[in-house]
């Protein structure tokens, strides 16, 4: 059997990592001996066009993709796509939009042949036994389809309690050298589940209420296997890292056991905290934590069930400030209820705490509470448009605020840093700017400058020079430079870097320099 797995694009401001469900999936489709690609348009350009030849040539038999609610059209768009360049082909999503949404999912998009709900990787091993057998798809627990014009939904199938029996992500499959260019982190999982009850989140919804712990032996080796591909900045992207005090200091000491040289950030919550837990964290190689405060309003987080006290927040950001790592805090904007009152206590505990902070928007995705029992809520969902589920514009009103009122709010929080981030990109323009600030600014224009060149295959379009090697990047950098506007110099420095850190190669042959991504470092 073959299978297709596709990345659907993401924005470059929502920071796209590698992504880690698939390649979950794509060890479970290989632990079956499907020969499996994935067809990664984060890091390439998309097009119709391109996607129909790369599915010509390989011939799957099984064409899948992920989504999360705001790139869910976009995925959904692909499979309509590849329905149209093979109408025999069987195509699967999964994800947390689609796991709570899939009777409209299957009304509205017939391209969409199955959707796997929740944790995919026993659901998806079993269904490839029986894929060519319609008949038993009804006996497979996890999955929706539609059936002579009926959506069919089995019972939902139980969590998988040993995480260690996964099998390891297939990263060999993406070309990682593309993300390790752009400099993000790689994201792993060291659990599962969350205990909270926050209205406005699906965590505990998709992977349980019960945390399910990985081994820190088997975190440890994914770890080192990432670090000798080149990859030592990671994200921790468990819902809640610190669910367990002790867990978290056996896989510290296995890091400093093994004198793992990463670097790694986690997700945690004001109330499983301390100085002591955070210090361990650091000396093993985290940098920065980052808590869901969400308001500072005391009513407020009653209200949405977050769990947490104002004072919690308070001693959490002092134990990050004492243990000398990075804390990060994310205030919403838009909850039911929300006034002009609560968002003021929000900002002044913004400022009080003294850690680094941003404002989101509440985007009420399909599955949460607070859409699906919105009539209990001060609360109004303006659109029904997943494009603009991103959490970056407001999308609901209260009784006492309109969508521009949040709007307005936000945009003057945030007001001081914008006019400052300009500020400074001036400065660098003006060839003002202190060492740092160059540093800083020219990173930012080097990731954008990457991602564009990534998304837009220009490295691929303008790949072959009838020159030698240093001709051939001077006319590279030439081509770079007028096509992103960037200075030649700027260009030329940086992508000499990357092809001395090895992330593009250029190989001369018989007269001509060819120029290409690398797959892997």
């Amino acid at each position: 059997m073959k299978i297709a797995l596709i990345a659907p694009p993401y924005p470059l401001e929502e920071i796209p990592s590698p992504p880690l469900g698939l390649t979950y999936i794509a060890a479970v489709c290989e632990a079956a001996g499907a020969e499996v690609r994935i067809l990664d348009y984060i890091v390439r350009g998309y097009s119709e066009a391109k996607i129909k030849a790369e599915l010509k040539a390989f011939g799957p038999d099984v064409v899948g993709t992920n989504s999360v609610t705001m790139n869910f059209k976009r995925a959904a768009g692909i499979l309509r796509t590849v329905k149209q360049a093979d109408p025999g082909v069987i195509t699967l999503m999964g994800g947390p939009h689609v796991s709570f949404d899939s009777e409209a999912v299957l009304t509205l998009y017939p391209e969409i042949d199955i959707i796997i709900k929740g944790e995919g990787e026993a659901t998806l091993a079993e269904l490839l036994g029986v894929i060519h057998d319609r008949a038993a798809w009804p006996g497979v627990l996890g999955i929706a389809f539609r059936e002579n014009g009926r959506i069919i939904a089995t019972g939902p199938r139980p969590l998988i309690q040993d995480l260690d029996a996964l099998p390891r992500p297939a990263r060999h499959l993406l070309p990682m050298a593309r993300y390790q260019a752009l400099g993000y982190p790689v994201s792993i999982i060291t659990s599962r589940g969350c205990p909270n009850q926050c209205i406005f989140c699906l965590g505990r919804r998709m992977v349980g209420q019960k945390v399910r712990f990985r081994s820190p032996t088997l975190i440890a080796d994914e770890v080192q296997d990432l670090i000798a591909m080149g990859s030592s900045y990671i994200n921790i992207a468990d819902d809640l890292f610190t669910a367990s005090k002790p867990r978290v200091r056996a896989l510290c000491n296995e890091f400093l056991k093994r004198n793992l040289d990463v670097h790694w950030s986690a997700f945690s919550r004001v109330n499983t905290v301390d100085v002591e837990t955070l210090s361990l964290m650091k000396s093993a190689g985290c940098h920065s934590v980052s808590f869901g405060i969400e308001s500072g309003n005391p009513e407020m987080l009653k209200r949405v069930k977050k769990g947490i006290t104002i004072d919690q927040a308070r001693k959490a950001a002092r134990a990050c400030q004492e243990a000398g790592i990075r804390g990060h805090a994310s205030f919403m904007v838009g909850l039911p209820g929300e006034n002009f009152e609560t968002m003021q206590d929000s900002r002044a505990l913004q400022n009080e705490l003294g850690i680094e902070s941003a404002y989101h928007f509440l985007a009420p995705f399909p599955g949460t509470e607070v859409r699906e029992k919105i009539a209990d809520y001060d609360l109004e969902i303006l659109t029904q448009d997943w494009d603009q589920y991103n959490a970056n514009k407001s999308i609901v009103r209260t009784s006492a605020l309109s969508a521009k009122d949040m709007d307005d709010f936000v945009h003057g929080a945030h007001g001081r840093v914008e006019e400052s981030w300009e500020a400074l990109k001036q400065k660098y323009a003006d060839k003002a700017a202190t060492p740092e600030e160059q540093m800083q600014v020219g990173g930012f224009y080097r990731m954008e400058m990457i991602f564009k060149l990534l998304s837009q295959d220009v490295i691929e379009d303008y790949s072959v020079y009838p020159l030698n090697k240093d001709t051939a990047l001077e006319s590279l950098c030439k081509t770079i430079s007028d096509l992103t506007g960037l200075d030649r110099e700027f260009v030329e420095f940086n992508i000499t870097d990357l092809i001395g850190k090895g992330y593009i190669r250029a190989v001369e042959n018989r007269g001509e320099t060819c120029f290409s991504w690398a797959h892997h470092v």
